[in-house]
């Protein structure tokens, strides 16, 4: 059983054509590797540019998010439905490789499970995981929540089947933040919300541990204490897979880049930065630049 799995309408494979996807870039180039974050289920690259892009780049980094197909202005979303995270996937992939150098993989819920496959494909500078999808897949948190707490279940299959302008939005907000947030900026989140692809969330739905870092790939995993979706010990076992310790930060939800101790979650990424992945120059020639993209802002 999954919290978010719906009968399926518009179900059929999605498009392999070249793809133009959204992408929000804050920041100039420097010796500091690009980060490139990837959204969870439901959003887009806008729940980025909120808070963390703005922040990262003035403390010195280019910082640039991308919309998966389907998501936010990306193109391809009328066959949403039968996208996968392989496809997602090749998404990330075709932005990464546009800039100068690898960049550093920051990925959120569904989004930390698509960076964790891209290591099948790429060696980034680093990877931070932000309330992964758990190696355990969706079906364990689906159970928790149907004994714990089924109205907000509930309220994530409105989400799936009828879209977010069915959902009541002062229950549906405790999947996301450790406390309640004023009517404005709910809205405003609000708008931003979508369906999720119906395979994509099958991909989720079972046990499908993806392959284990390179030893040298330097890779931080947070969680959330107040996270009702995936608590601490599933964000712990994330962690274990991969031979590192978790980190749970108290007195926040499960959208860590957007609940009201988001400066926390990106100082303590900015200060693992500094430590595990240091600058150095790049050489000119070392790839493409982010220059050219199909689709950008900022």
């Amino acid at each position: 059983m999954s919290p978010i799995l719906y009968p399926a309408v518009g179900f059929w494979p999605a498009s392999r054509a070249e793809l133009e996807l959204e992408t929000i870039c804050r920041g100039s180039r420097s010796d500091a590797p690009p980060l490139l974050f990837v959204h969870g289920a439901y959003a887009g690259a806008w729940c980025w540019d909120a808070h963390f892009l703005p922040w990262f780049a003035r403390h010195g980094r280019q910082a640039c998010a991308v919309s998966l197909r389907g998501h936010g202005e990306s193109a391809d979303r009328a066959h949403l439905h039968g996208a996968s995270l392989e496809d997602y996937v090749e998404d990330v992939l075709s932005v990464a490789g546009r800039f100068h150098r690898p960049p550093v993989l920051v990925g959120h819920s569904m989004g930390g499970l698509v960076v964790q496959r891209c290591l099948r494909h790429m060696d980034p500078a680093g990877v931070v995981l932000m309330a992964s999808v758990p190696p355990m897949g969706l079906s364990a948190s689906a159970w928790q929540l149907l004994c714990q707490d089924p109205g907000l279940l509930w309220q994530l299959w409105l989400l799936q089947g009828l879209g977010p302008t069915q959902v009541n939005l002062h229950v549906a907000q405790r999947l996301l933040f450790s406390r309640p947030v004023e009517d404005r900026q709910l809205l405003a989140y609000a708008g931003g919300l979508q369906q999720e692809s119906q395979l994509a969330l099958l991909d989720m739905s079972l046990p499908a541990p993806p392959p284990r870092r390179r030893h040298d790939v330097p890779m931080l995993v947070l969680g959330a204490a107040d996270d009702a979706l995936f608590p601490p010990w599933m964000v712990r076992a994330t962690a274990a897979m991969h031979g590192v310790k978790a980190e749970i930060l108290p007195d926040i939800g499960h959208g860590m880049m957007l609940d009201a101790g988001w400066q926390r979650v990106a100082a303590r990424i900015e200060r693992w930065l500094r430590e595990q992945v240091p600058p150095c120059p790049a050489t000119s020639d070392a790839a493409p630049t982010a220059q050219g993209w199909p689709s950008s802002r900022g």
